[in-house]
């Protein structure tokens, strides 16, 4: 519509030199823009069969009861228009907490310490139950009671140092041969002396 755009190349314009509100001036270029003669405005507006647009009337806001308010309403500063609603009551701005102070006691601290270790304990104790071998207490129901099987301890780096099986061989061999040379020297002088 005509009303729309004048009011849309006002704003362009206003903008255009750096400010935040239309004046008279912008809406002058937007009507000479459009080809409008600015000069029978005048005349236009003193016009005797002139239709006078009244007001809208003036509807009254809903009244609050007074047990839902708290504190008093602060009113609009000079620079928001009057047709805004009011503030919210004050009580909405009080900062609550949203989260529990935390705990700072030595005691407390150290109990949810203990706990927090015990559950870790058991977790690991039901993991391991569960994915490594296990015993069971009783022989009729494996299920019931699942003791962690025993492992023994083993070193890491114990089979570097430790023999392997084939030089465990190799030593057996060269220990059954040295001790074959062993008798078979031994056994030699005692054939010669007779």
């Amino acid at each position: 519509s005509d009303i729309s755009e004048i009011g849309r190349s006002a704003k362009s314009y206003c903008e255009h030199t750096a400010r935040t509100q239309p004046t008279l001036s912008d809406i002058v270029v937007t009507l000479v823009e459009m080809g409008f003669n600015v000069e029978t405005l005048p005349a236009y507006a003193k016009r005797s069969q002139r239709m006078v647009i009244t007001a809208p009337p003036v509807t009254n806001q809903p009244v609050t009861p007074k047990a839902l308010t708290a504190g008093q309403n602060k009113p609009h500063p000079p620079h928001i228009p009057g047709h805004f609603p009011e503030f919210p009551d004050p009580h909405t701005y009080i900062k609550t907490p949203t989260y529990r102070e935390p705990v700072s006691d030595y005691q407390v601290l150290r109990e949810k310490a203990a706990s927090q270790r015990r559950d870790v304990e058991r977790a690991l104790t039901r993991f391991m139950a569960k994915t490594g071998e296990t015993q069971s207490l009783f022989k009729d129901d494996v299920s019931t009671f699942p003791l962690i099987a025993a492992r023994p301890f083993t070193v890491p780096y114990l089979t570097a140092l430790l023999p392997s099986e084939l030089e465990m061989q190799q030593m057996e061999e060269t220990d059954s041969s040295e001790q074959d040379e062993q008798t078979d020297t031994e056994n030699l002088p005692l054939h010669m002396g007779t």
